[in-house]
């Protein structure tokens, strides 16, 4: 491809849905599209309820394509110990515990920036956090993440 071809780099994340969607995989859409109508900006599957374990890696992906998070809200009942902040990339992280679901996180950059999240339970087969997944980052999405859990076949209907 000629240097001409080359797309310009904008700083955001492609505007697709992966095939190789695994376990530890965050899907996202935040500033990947040019609109935040949807009423989820993104995906996230952690392969564990351990937030010492996951959210690392989660904020550390975000942080390269956003800037600095200062804060993520987690439903506690949901995970397994969670801290009140945490160090990611030398940056203190505030754990907020809010009752969003086990199937929401909350995402703050900055001051006032949110992104919620759709959180796929690490023991989801493949193909149903497929499906949530490509649910959640639709930019005309308007279900809400419990019932995209529902609707791909994850969890009964309460």
């Amino acid at each position: 491809m000629a240097d001409s071809d080359t797309p310009p780099t904008s700083g955001h994340l492609p505007d697709t849905v992966h095939e190789a969607v695994r376990p530890g995989t965050a899907l996202l859409r935040l500033e990947t599209t040019h609109s935040r109508e949807g009423l989820l900006d993104g995906a996230w599957w952690p392969r564990s309820r351990d937030v010492g374990e996951e959210l690392p890696a989660l904020v550390s992906a975000l942080t390269e394509h956003l800037g600095p998070i200062s804060r993520v809200g987690l439903d506690a009942s949901a995970w397994d110990g969670l801290p009140v902040r945490l160090v990611v990339d030398d940056r203190v992280v505030h754990i907020d515990s809010f009752p969003v679901g086990d199937d929401t996180v909350l995402i703050t950059r900055g001051d006032r920036d949110h992104f919620s999240l759709l959180v796929v339970p690490p023991d989801t087969p493949q193909d149903a956090a497929r499906a949530a997944m490509a649910q959640a980052v639709r930019a005309d999405n308007v279900t809400q993440a419990g019932q995209i859990l529902v609707d791909t076949g994850r969890r009964a209907r309460d």
